[in-house]
């Protein structure tokens, strides 16, 4: 039985994409991506060295999600970020075909979770098996945390080596907080702008332009 693992990386930050990666071995060879557990617990050295690893010796798909997609997203009136992930999650079982697929579920409901995404796979009769914190109890969503935790690192590396140091991305880190004070005009690309941190530049900014349009009218 072909068993795939699905986590993500990246669900939270104002800067950078969202990374889903899909991890499927047969079961019983686990063996094979011994030393995985949730990408959170583990050093940035041994990531790495189990990121060779776990492609070495698994199929495995890596789906990037850009901050203007995420927007879109957010955006429209029939998706979330949690439903815009089923999509995600249903692109990497459709492409990799397994005989079941584990699901870290980004929703308080994984039942609902579970019907949304069903319906969004070629084949119904694939086992699904959704709950929280599965990057903890299976090795291949373990192994899928780490794919999409260096993935997610290998792209902030080079949003930082263009644009500067940005910090890890996330809105309660001050180094980010400072790159979005001063950044968040001159490189909107790498925003999600559906995000609070980045709204609220925006509406400063609106604040003072009605401030100063008010004196000058005066």
């Amino acid at each position: 039985m072909k068993i795939l693992g699905i986590d993500e990386a990246g669900r939270g930050p104002v800067i950078g994409p969202l990374i889903l990666a899909g991890v499927m071995i047969e079961e019983g060879e686990e063996k094979k991506i011994d030393g995985v557990k949730d990408s959170k617990l583990l050093p940035h050295k041994k990531r790495i060295e189990l990121d060779k690893k776990i492609k070495a010796n698994s199929k495995y798909k890596i789906v990037e999600v850009s901050p203007q997609e995420i927007d879109l997203a957010l955006n429209s009136h029939n998706l979330n970020l949690n439903w815009l992930e089923a999509h995600k999650q249903a692109e990497i079982i459709n492409s990799l075909k397994p005989d079941k697929a584990v699901i870290d579920c980004p929703s308080p409901n994984c039942n609902r979770f579970k019907d949304y995404l069903k319906n969004l796979l070629k084949d119904k009769n694939i086992e699904l098996v959704v709950e929280h914190k599965a990057d903890s109890k299976y090795p291949t969503c373990s192994a899928a945390s780490i794919l999409a935790k260096v993935k997610r690192e290998q792209i902030m590396d080079k949003i930082k080596k263009k644009y500067g140091n940005t910090g890890p991305g996330y809105s309660s880190n001050l180094i980010t907080q400072k790159f979005v004070r001063e950044n968040w005009e001159k490189h909107p690309e790498i925003f999600r702008k559906t995000w609070v941190t980045f709204k609220n530049h925006e509406r400063m900014k609106d604040q003072k332009t009605l401030e100063n349009f008010s004196k000058n009218n005066i």
